[in-house]
């Protein structure tokens, strides 16, 4: 999504560091009257309306709701935010880390950080917090030095890709975009983002309940109170049952980090070592799966359809569901898949991966929120040593890759300064990059997946994530060649369904004939 302001202008190395700016945007009328009429509905031949709730109601009906787990009653009631001034780290951490919201954010893809925003934790010592803000400052301007730097090479495979000269300097900052999704690869992940955020208020039970959760918990603290504040003053009844947080001391990830720096000083070298060999020269690496999972979703499709495996053999089962020439819904704008019989049998397939990627690629990964991943805790793999993952595109310009590296080792070095500072860990951490390297296990049935890599395996997806998607599907397809036989981008499906247009993104086409190709290649990929 591109935004109104998205154009370039003079970079301010003066930090902004506001505090975080919560408004209830939108939100039922009414909404603990709304969630008990629901509840009454359940027990009527008719539609309670909210003006029949009585106060004697409220508190019968909604404690006994609440207390005995009829939680579902607390999802009608909806509410948007809006929310500034709150970091990636915590947004990645904990807002993004359940399935359960939606979310339009700002998008560092699309535009340009003329501005130092960060977010600045309650740092003890000017000394501390003059090397944090140094910290960020230094990553500020090395993502507008690496922007100038790899602005060039854009321009360069553009106009290989399209045949035509770049010539007006509208286009140029049109292009600037791809220099700065590859150069916000320094921003800290305290750079303070935006975002319309919509949640249940079940959700907001959830979230108020956890809000201790670590590593971002000072912050949760602040955004989750101020939102719990913020539904409260539009309707005072909503949190009448709900209880107090779980206190950070009796949280399972803190008892854990107490327990295991009494034993030693926390050191995921040793995990590191053993998670990277595992994964070999992958960067997604298929660790498990369901033997039987095509048979499994071919016996599905015979129970969908009432048929014997005489009427309907395993490949005709599964071709008539992933041929898009047979399935018209292949080729809708709208993913219906959840709602089509015959398309749930995708649901039987199962994976497990193994993954490596940056924490800038994992906010995007962790946005498909049916492939659910357990993440680290980012204070239980700390590392001395810089470990952040490199962008194809730098690595293809050695004065943008000697840039890159120099302000790793120095980034870690301010970290570590920190550190040993007496910073506390969490805080320490707001200063590391969005390469950092994450490593984490996720899983998910082939329903999903589906979808996901449908959508990653576009040459419009950022190169980190498209290349992870390769990977899976490569892997997948040589097991269960009969499941990856039509799979691809949105317009090589749309091609082998012979519906027009191929490319459904308009003037975001990336420029190549990628329905054509026998083969998705990272060879074949210019960008």
């Amino acid at each position: 999504m591109i935004s109104d302001e998205e154009t370039a202008g003079p970079l301010n190395y003066e930090i902004v560091s506001p505090a975080p700016k919560i408004q209830l945007l939108r939100y039922f009328d009414k909404p603990f009257d709304f969630s008990i009429s629901a509840a009454r509905t359940c027990y009527s031949p008719r539609v309670i309306n909210t003006e029949e709730v009585t106060a004697d109601q409220k508190q019968r009906i909604g404690g006994g709701c609440f207390e005995g787990g009829h939680h579902t009653v607390f999802q009608h009631a909806t509410f948007s935010f809006g929310l500034e001034n709150v970091s990636r780290h915590f947004v990645w951490s904990f807002l993004h880390s359940h399935p359960f919201y939606n979310s339009e954010q700002s998008s560092q893809r699309y535009v340009r950080l003329n501005e130092i925003k960060a977010t600045i934790p309650q740092i003890e010592g000017k000394e501390n917090q003059n090397l944090y803000k140094k910290a960020v400052t230094r990553a500020w301007e090395t993502y507008n030095q690496l922007t100038d730097l790899l602005l060039e090479d854009v321009v360069k495979i553009h106009e290989e890709i399209f045949n035509k000269k770049v010539a007006d300097e509208k286009e140029r900052k049109k292009l600037s975009k791809k220099a700065i999704e590859i150069a916000r690869y320094v921003t800290p992940i305290a750079a303070h983002t935006s975002m319309v955020h919509t949640i249940s208020g079940l959700t907001l039970y959830r979230l108020h309940k956890v809000i201790n959760t670590m590593p971002t918990q000072w912050e949760q603290r602040i955004v989750i109170g101020e939102m719990v504040n913020a539904v409260k003053k539009a309707d005072p009844d909503f949190f009448m049952f709900v209880q107090d947080p779980v206190p950070l001391e009796e949280t399972p990830e803190y008892k854990f980090f107490q327990e295991q720096t009494q034993k030693t000083q926390p050191n995921s070298e040793n995990f590191i070592s053993e998670f990277d060999s595992q994964l070999g020269n992958y960067r997604s690496k298929l660790v498990s799966y369901l033997e039987e999972g095509p048979a499994l979703m071919a016996d599905a499709v015979r129970a969908t359809m009432g048929l014997t495996k005489n009427q309907m053999s395993d490949n005709e089962a599964i071709d008539s569901v992933l041929n898009p020439s047979k399935n018209v819904y292949l080729t809708e704008a709208l993913n219906v898949s959840t709602l089509s019989p015959l398309m749930r049998a995708m649901n039987h397939p199962y994976f497990v991966f193994k993954k490596k990627l940056s924490h800038t690629c994992d906010s995007q990964n962790q946005r498909h929120r049916m492939t659910s991943a357990s993440r680290p805790v980012m204070v239980f793999v700390d590392t001395k040593k810089p470990d952040y993952i490199t962008p194809y595109q730098i690595t293809r310009n050695s004065e943008a890759q000697k840039v890159y590296d120099e302000f790793m080792k120095e980034n870690w070095e301010y970290k570590n300064g920190l550190l040993e500072n007496g910073v506390p860990i969490e805080h320490a951490q707001y200063v590391l990059p969005n390469a950092l390297t994450l490593r984490l296990v996720e899983s998910s049935n082939y329903l999903n997946l589906y979808h996901k890599w449908r959508l990653r395996s576009c040459l419009d997806a950022q190169r980190e994530i498209w290349e992870l998607t390769i990977e899976e599907m490569e892997q997948v397809g040589k097991i269960f060649p009969q499941l990856l036989k039509y799979s691809g981008p949105d317009c090589m499906v749309r091609f082998k369904a012979e519906v027009r247009p191929f490319c459904t993104q308009g003037n975001l086409w990336c420029g190549q004939p990628v329905w054509a190709w026998k083969k998705l290649e990272t060879e074949k990929r210019a960008n």
